[in-house]
């Protein structure tokens, strides 16, 4: 499965660390709900959501019920916990921005769909929900 038709079937995605702003901007813009880890408290989700012309963040307090895609920019040893965490919520995919040879083993091994390319902001905008 290729990221376009990933998202294609996709309402929310949960980030997990992102390169920028404008990440979370593009997946909300696109028609995503998108929620982050925004510190490294187990509390610390935050949806992101357009409000005039601005995306804000507010403060939700804990990861969503479920998710279709996990989001991670993050480093490959990190990867279990955020495998665990996309098994939590019901994802059926790991999007790993720097994605690598580990990364695919991991995510694959625990039965979900890997993905790294093309960029997540990118895709969303091609294929936009809203």
């Amino acid at each position: 499965m290729d990221g376009a038709e990933l998202l294609r079937a996709t309402t929310t995605i949960v980030l997990i660390d992102y390169p920028g702003t404008a990440v979370p901007a593009a997946l909300v813009r696109a028609g995503y709900t998108t929620i982050a880890k925004e510190g490294p408290a187990p509390d610390d989700y935050c949806e992101h959501v357009v409000e005039g012309d601005d995306v804000v963040i507010r403060k939700i307090g804990h990861a969503p019920a479920q998710a279709d895609i996990v989001y991670s920019h993050r480093p490959d040893d990190e990867l279990p916990e955020i495998i665990d965490l996309a098994r939590r919520v019901g994802a059926r995919a790991v999007w790993c921005e720097t994605g690598s040879p580990t990364a695919r083993g991991l995510v694959e091994a625990a039965g979900l769909v890997y993905v790294d390319t093309p960029q997540i902001a990118d895709a969303a905008g091609s294929v936009r929900r809203a």
